[in-house]
Parts: C-alpha cells; structure tokens; sequence
C-alpha cells in the first residue's frame, strides 16, 4: 500500500479579496500578498500518488482557534514528521496519535483528512463520495449565504443576486446587529418581502442574541416566515437552546458554533436542543469525523446541514461536495453552503480549468479520482506565499 515519503505545506494567495461582516467581526481575505486570511494548502506524497487539500483558516473573529501558523507550524513540527513512512489508509491509528498530541487543532486535522481521503481516492482510482459509502445524491442544491449590512437593502440586493444570477432559492441572512434582535428582524422582514414565499429563508445571528431575544425575535418574524435560525445564542448554552426550541412554534433551529467534535453533537441530541447540525467540516476536523457526527445526527433524527463558505476554493468546495454527496437527501436540510468555492466571490486561482461550476442553483460533485479537481502547477508555483517541506 502507499507509504507515505513527503507532506509539503504551502499558503497560497487570492486573485481577488472577499470582505463581510457577521456578529464575530470582519470576515477578510486580506489583500493580495498577505499571509494573515489565506488558504493553506497540503500535499501528502505516496509513492508516486499526491493528496491535496485547502482550508483557509478563519481565525481571528470566528470561534476557531487556528491560524496560518498555527497549521504551518504543526505540520512542519509534529503532524508532517509523524506521517513519514505511514500508509495512506491507516486512517484509524493516524487520528488516534493526532488526539494525543493535538487533540483540538481542528483545521490542522481537516486538512490531514482531505489530503489523506484524496490520496485514498487516487490510489484506488475512486471519487471520494464512494470511500464514504457512495453516491446517494447527483445534484445538490446550493445557500446563498448573506452578509450582515446596516442598510437592509443592500441585503436585499445580496440575496437577489444568487437567486438571479444563479438560481439559487435558499439563503441565510447574518445577524446580530450591533442595533439589535429589532434591526434584525427589520432586514429580515424586507428581505422576505423582496425575495417571497417561494424562498427558504433563515437567519443567524452566530451566538450574538440572548434566549429572551430570540423567542422574541422568532415571534416577530412569525408573519414573515423565518424557515430557520441558526446559533442564536452562545454555543456552550445547550439548555437554552433546548428552551428556544420548544418555544419555536416550528421554526427548525440550527446547531453550528455549538457543534465542533463528536462530544458536542452526542451532547446536543441527549439535550434536545436543535433540529439541524451544520456540518462544517474545518470545524470537526474533515470526513472521518463528520461520519461519527452524521450516525449520532441520525439516531437522534436531526437533519444535516452543509455549511462553509470555502472561499475561492475548488479543492474546499469539492470536500464539502463530496460528503454532502454521500448522504441521503432526506437526511439534509436545506442546501450546501460552499458555493463561494465554485465562482462568486472570485475565481480559484489554482484552478483555472473547470467543470465544477454552479447549475440552476446546484452543482454535481467531480467524478474524478479522490476529490476530482486538477491544481495547475504553474499556478500553484505563482501563487505560493509560503512553503515547507517535511520528508
């Protein structure tokens, strides 16, 4: 089987620079040349085989504790050493010494998995969806994900645009206004408004309202129909989001700060705190994980959803595709959230050339080998801002 013989760590550059806001503070890029808010990228090298991943780490400003040092770092310190010689699908004993070592790093670990996965793929010349149990969906519906804007027009703007331009009838509104719950609830009721009742809309407030706050603001949207919130409240507070629930009146209520580990989902569903899971996958630290998290999703009957935004990332994208890919379409609620890998916000650089693009709202995951997605090496080499090798 591939033995492992080299893990490379690069952090590569943006073509163009994205900026929102949400209630953690400014989501940024960062301009072109900069380390601070780029991808970080890895190769793992196995006899002749080479698995890729990326995941931009998000810190600061987004409950994550990982930045593109902190990843570097371990990978040339710890992670990239401990690899040499190993095989590729010694998945269980590889994840087991990361827990002892570095037991919450979780963008550190994502990108372990992705590159390990590909890799898997390649060697055994198969899509990632069929490692992790087949394809049980050929199209997948896309989120559009909204900033947080003091004018709620240009929220209305924001949304229009996905469902226009490209098709897509599912978007979620970032909240948490420094004006409070009521400003929320305005821009909301507009945005329903301009985009009507055919639309799902949700809304977060990633952690920024009280439980008082939301039971109010979920009555106040209940004319305007909220189809979902998500993390209204402070991610460890599984009681009051228990409380939220039962006080929903139908309204599905969404798990996402408060679900990073097997721990906090198995401790989500014994509470009976939320309807959904969002799955991000740099947040519970790639596939492996998210299956543990899924099984404990479906013996508790709460729905899935696919979140990240994977920013100018085919690679992180096609990630997200692929597990979203692999489970039933009645086990997932409401779209996947990765759209702004595929185009939107700005072309992945290191991709110049492809097919995994944005169709009337949906999007077919790659069907080649590992996660299906050709890096240009002309362009990775362009792009790098930084890199080390570990063999």
């Amino acid at each position: 089987m591939p033995k492992i013989d080299k893990v490379e760590v690069r952090v590569t550059d943006y073509t163009s620079r994205l900026q929102r806001t949400t209630m953690h503070g400014d989501y940024d890029t960062g301009a072109a040349g900069t380390l601070r808010g780029k991808p970080c990228l890895i190769r793992i090298f196995a006899d002749g085989i080479i698995g890729y991943a990326q995941v931009r780490p998000t810190t600061p400003g987004h409950s994550m504790p990982d930045t593109w040092k902190s990843v570097t770092g371990a990978f040339e310190e710890i992670i990239g050493p401990m690899l040499i010689g190993r095989d590729i699908f010694d998945l269980n004993a590889i994840y087991a010494e990361f827990d002892m070592i570095l037991p919450f790093n979780p963008v550190v670990r994502t990108l372990l998995d992705f590159a390990l996965h590909d890799a898997q793929g390649k060697a055994t010349g198969q899509p990632v969806y069929n490692l992790l149990g087949g394809l049980s969906q050929e199209k997948l519906p896309l989120e559009w994900s909204i900033s947080m804007y003091d004018d709620p027009q240009r929220s209305i703007n924001d949304a229009l645009r996905g469902k226009q331009e490209f098709g897509i009838n599912v978007a979620c509104l970032k909240a948490g206004s420094p004006k409070g719950w009521r400003h929320d609830v305005e821009s909301f009721e507009k945005l329903r408004e301009a985009c009507g009742p055919d639309m799902q809309l949700g809304m977060d407030p990633n952690t920024a309202w009280s439980v008082p706050e939301t039971i109010l603001a979920l009555e106040a949207t209940r004319d305007a129909r909220l189809d979902y919130i998500e993390q209204p409240i402070e991610r460890r507070d599984h009681t009051g989001m228990a409380h939220i629930r039962r006080n929903a009146r139908g309204t599905m209520v969404m798990a996402d700060e408060a679900v990073m580990s097997v721990q906090d989902a198995h401790d989500l569903a014994k509470a009976e705190a939320c309807d959904v899971f969002c799955f991000k996958l740099y947040r519970m630290g790639g596939l492996k994980v998210a299956q543990k998290i899924a099984g404990i999703a479906e013996g508790a009957n709460i729905l899935i959803n696919i979140g990240g935004l994977a920013v100018m990332s085919q690679l992180e994208a096609a990630a997200a595709a692929h597990f979203y890919a692999s489970l039933p379409a009645r086990r997932c609620m409401p779209a996947g959230e990765f759209i702004f890998g595929l185009g939107v916000s700005g072309e992945d650089p290191l991709v110049p050339e492809t097919d995994f693009r944005i169709e009337d709202g949906h999007v077919v995951p790659p069907k080649g080998p590992g996660f299906g997605i050709e890096i240009d090496e002309k362009m990775l080499e362009k792009y790098t801002l930084y890199k080390e090798e570990i063999s």
